[in-house]
């Protein structure tokens, strides 16, 4: 029996390198670029657990459940974190940044979510990263649901570690992900007797066995699908240009942002501000008396494709997010999950107005 998934030539290392440079050029980035073999979260602990550590004062900005998680991981390395809660329905400023590292003037490491998916918001990085910089602390950056929605500059933005991944807005798998590295980075990790080693979560052995010594020999054998997929995905992106990938989404966005406020039915956008709002997913809060869990189940009765899923955790009884990223960043999507969210809300005799949330959405896409 053949396949078209079987049997394949092994991925050689000037192929695994390519890619890398693939994503280097994405991110315009002239750091080194590590691709991990595995869903994100991985890079993004690596990365923690490689440049913090008992002497670290880190300032974690929370502004979504991922800044929570990386505030474990911190205070799990012996690290002394300081967090800047956000409310969820709006975004972290500079001026927010400042003030904290101003009165922990002792902070060496600022962490930091890009566009929290979970939550519906995206943070200017660039205005913080020129704070973090001046300041000189080490800066980590999730840019895991940003990437291919909207910029990611980590050179220009100041940042050290950025990690993304490609099941977003890149349209690609779930299974293979990156992270830049400045030479701060490296000397911070090179620093710490913590530092992983002899681990699929350190990355100073893919600086020794494979940047250092010229790129020339895996240091294991790759994912072979994920990479052919990532390659794949970020030739997809480099022909039709990443300013039209990110523009779609942005349309999106701003569809179902105002769709769901025409569209009644008490269904209002999660996050306050539109300028605080991500282009990678739209959260809404449901109308008092509403779960959004039960509300997004009915919705799906009538098509189970459309990217819609309830808040995690406690925002499971009042969030609904639409994911219109990667395959979904269409005005297709758009309409069917406002046609259905629509429909869920008038079976429990809530007053909606389809026709006005189409063309509320129909005028966005233009």
């Amino acid at each position: 029996m053949t396949h078209p998934f079987l049997d394949l030539p092994p991925l050689t290392a000037a192929q695994f390198a390519a890619v890398e440079d693939r994503v280097a050029r994405l991110l315009g980035t002239r750091q080194n670029v590590v691709i991990m073999q595995g869903e994100a979260l991985l890079p993004l602990e690596g990365a923690i657990r490689g440049t913090a550590g008992p002497g670290t004062t880190a300032l974690n900005v929370i502004t979504g459940p991922y800044g929570q998680t990386f505030g474990n991981w911190l205070r799990d390395c012996g690290a002394r974190v300081v967090d800047l809660s956000v409310p969820f329905h709006a975004a972290a400023t500079a001026d927010q940044v400042r003030a904290a590292l101003a009165e922990h003037p002792e902070t060496d490491f600022v962490s930091l979510v890009h566009a929290e998916a979970a939550t519906g918001n995206t943070n200017p990085v660039a205005e913080i990263g020129e704070v973090v910089r001046a300041h000189g602390a080490l800066f980590y950056l999730d840019a895991v649901a940003s990437v291919g929605a909207e910029p990611v500059l980590p050179d220009a933005w100041g940042v050290d570690l950025c990690v993304i991944g490609a099941q977003k807005a890149m349209g690609g798998p779930a299974g293979v992900s990156a992270v830049s590295v400045s030479e701060r980075a490296w000397t911070r990790m090179a620093a710490n007797p913590r530092a992983p080693r002899r681990s699929y979560l350190s990355l100073l052995d893919w600086k020794e066995r494979w940047i250092d010594a010229g790129r020339t020999a895996l240091p294991h054998a790759p994912a072979q699908l994920e990479m052919l997929a990532l390659k794949a995905c970020l030739e997809r992106i480099e022909s039709v240009g990443p300013d039209e990938v990110m523009a779609r989404h942005r349309t999106a966005a701003r569809a179902v942002r105002a769709g769901a406020s025409a569209l009644g039915g008490g269904l209002e956008p999660y996050v306050y501000e539109a300028a605080d709002a991500a282009p990678v997913a739209t959260t809404l809060r449901v109308p008092p008396g509403v779960d959004a869990s039960e509300l997004v189940a009915r919705a799906l009765a009538s098509d189970p494709a459309l990217p819609l899923v309830a808040g995690g955790g406690a925002l499971a009884k009042e969030m609904i997010r639409v994911n219109h990223y990667g395959a979904d960043a269409t005005a297709a999507a758009v309409r069917g999950s406002l046609a259905a969210l629509g429909a869920a809300l008038a079976e429990r005799g809530l007053a909606v107005d389809l026709a006005a949330a189409q063309r509320a959405a129909d005028s966005a896409h233009g």
